[in-house]
């Protein structure tokens, strides 16, 4: 579902709670945005398809027609489509609680937190600081590809990108039906089947470069039953290795990367030089990639590839 319909169908559920008389069409093509621009069959196309929708998932909109008047009026009873109290154990509260701080700079941070939010406004008590603090679960989710990924696994659509091999710089373009985005030891893959190779295959987002493209219509894709997207991802563990990178960076400029370096020297012409520790190469490409002007990333020279085909990819 597109971010505009999805205003649309929330607006109109605002409207339609907010009123204490039923409205007509026309007055609900007036108050709610994304209809006032559409010609009059258009809207009553998009009205009664919004309306399907609503009901569809559970929403109870009413209508009432009025002798005296020539159209029928819409409205949704509170009490209808409110929700009954909702009562649950201290663990499950605590699931919640950690679940919403999971999300780190990720798209879903907001989604969470509200829900979070809300189960608080209604007296539904999430313990925010369950094990004193000793378990804090991250998951980066820092990787460009994540979003649109993610929505492809949500509404089951093939996607299309481009895609650098592990082993070189070799970029090919990759047909993939998603089955899941997993996380696993801090990188995040996507699982599902390749079309151009006809099987199962496991790509590594960090590796993918530009834009993920939506191929064809919504709910094509097939999760064949018993798939073990954790199994397809779990590989013997590799050993981890820790390299030093050198950079140039601005002066007054990246605060958070300056924080996280093993060493900052003062440099010449308005740059400083910096040492950082990393272990994924793509991982870091993609965050220096990120920071634009302000930061050059000089060794080693796999890390400055990545970085630079990384920028190459946005150009193309």
């Amino acid at each position: 579902m597109s971010r505009r319909k999805t205003e649309r169908l929330l607006n109109l559920v605002i409207c339609l709670l907010a009123t204490h008389r039923p409205l007509s069409a026309e007055q609900i093509r007036q108050a709610v945005p994304g209809y006032d621009r559409d010609g009059d069959e258009a809207f009553q196309r998009m009205f009664e398809r919004d309306k399907n929708e609503l009901r569809e998932i559970g929403i109870p909109i009413e209508v009432h027609r009025d002798p005296w008047e020539d159209e029928p009026g819409y409205r949704i009873e509170r009490q209808a489509y409110e929700l009954p109290e909702i009562t649950l154990e201290p663990d499950e509260a605590a699931v919640l609680g950690l679940a919403a701080r999971v999300w780190q700079r990720a798209s879903l941070a907001e989604a969470a937190s509200g829900a979070l939010l809300k189960l608080r406004a209604g007296g539904v008590a999430t313990d925010q600081t369950i094990g004193g603090g000793a378990l804090e679960v991250r998951v980066d989710t820092r990787d460009p590809a994540f979003p649109a990924l993610w929505e492809a696994v949500r509404d089951r659509r093939v996607v299309r990108f481009d895609y650098r091999a592990a082993a070189g710089a070799t970029v090919r373009t990759r047909t993939v039906e998603p089955w899941g985005v997993i996380s696993r030891r801090g990188r995040w893959y996507v699982a599902g089947h390749d079309r151009d190779r006809d099987a199962p295959r496991v790509f590594r987002l960090s590796r993918i470069c530009g834009q993920v493209a939506p191929v064809g219509r919504a709910g094509v894709v097939e999760v064949p039953e018993g798939v073990d997207l954790r199994a397809m991802v779990g590989f013997p563990d590799e050993p981890v290795e820790e390299r030093t990178a050198s950079l140039r960076v601005r002066q007054g400029a990246c605060e958070g990367l300056r924080q996280v370096a093993r060493a900052v020297r003062p440099g010449r012409d308005g740059w400083d030089e910096v040492e950082l520790v990393f272990t994924d190469p793509e991982r870091l490409a993609g965050w220096i990639a990120s920071l634009g002007a302000e930061v050059e990333l000089v060794q080693p020279p796999d890390a400055r590839e990545a970085v630079i085909a990384r920028l190459k990819g946005v150009g193309a």
